[in-house]
């Protein structure tokens, strides 16, 4: 159940970071709802992660994914740019991630 826990907060983070490109610096209002309701409850389903699974494990992987999918969402909803340097990084981080979850993390 943490696992699942932690792609509903890695969802909702990712929904927030991309309403906040969307709420132009607060001055719209749906995006700047969106923004502060995923970030809340991102924060919220962490905490509840945190309770079985270590800390740096789950922020590795919050972190890293939440980064990976910004780019990728933010080049097909705001046609950020994305180069190809950023792109075998993100690589880079994917990978990094499989082998953090490949650890043995397990919850107590």
């Amino acid at each position: 159940m943490p696992w699942v826990l932690l792609v509903a907060a890695i969802a909702t983070e990712v929904a927030g970071t991309l309403a906040l490109r969307g709420s132009n610096g607060f001055t719209v209002l749906v995006p700047s709802l969106v923004t502060v309701v995923g970030y809340i409850a991102s924060f919220v389903l962490l905490a509840m992660v945190l309770k079985t699974l270590p800390v740096g494990i789950v922020y590795a992987i919050w972190s890293a994914v939440g980064v990976a999918l910004v780019a990728v969402f933010g080049k097909l909803i705001f046609n950020d740019p994305v180069p190809p340097l950023a792109i075998f990084g993100m690589v880079l981080i994917v990978g990094g991630v499989a082998l953090v979850g490949a650890s043995g993390a397990k919850a107590h």
